[in-house]
């Protein structure tokens, strides 16, 4: 009974040992991913170009309500008579403003969207492409630990592979 129970013990400690040398093996890494998004060429490159495309909407925008700003002031100009028919034309000249306004603030948000998406698949793509090289089997983003060593911050080497990964488009 003593021999089991000493075989039964060795076993555990055994177990115990090799799990806790299987479990050393592991190494861990954190990234700041708001600095890596924030940094990245293609998320300024794209905030240019989404600040370039609202500037333009913005433009038009403001032309068209002028447009109707305009027609409003030249109808309380108008008769009694000659407002109903020139009212019916502003309210749907109004209306298809606001569909306008509506659709072009969508599609912006939708561009944007897709586009972070696109940026966000980046930095996980490159955040993969370094543990996998450097043999890391767990990375965090920095915002969910509550302590960091900064010995396992990979944010820089992250940056330099996006760097080399991206090439800016020429317009």
């Amino acid at each position: 009974m003593k021999k089991l129970m000493v075989v039964i013990l060795g076993a555990v400690f055994g177990l115990a040992f090799f799990s806790q040398a299987a479990l050393a093996a592991d190494k861990l890494a954190y990234v700041d991913l708001s600095r890596l998004f924030a940094e990245y060429g293609k998320t300024k490159d794209y905030d240019k170009v989404l600040n370039d495309k609202e500037s333009a909407y913005t433009a038009e925008r403001e032309k068209k309500v002028n447009e109707l700003k305009q027609m409003q002031d030249k109808i309380d100009l108008l008769s009694e008579k000659e407002k109903e028919s020139k009212k019916q034309e502003l309210e749907t000249k109004v209306k298809s403003f606001q569909d306008y306004d509506r659709q072009k603030q969508t599609d912006l948000r939708k561009e944007q969207d897709e586009k972070m998406k696109e940026i966000l698949k980046d930095i996980e793509d490159a955040v993969k492409k370094y543990a996998e090289k450097d043999a890391i089997s767990f990375v965090f983003n920095d915002r969910v630990l509550v302590f960091q060593d900064k010995a396992y911050d990979i944010t820089d080497k992250v940056m330099e592979i996006l760097g080399k990964s991206y090439t800016p488009k020429k317009q």
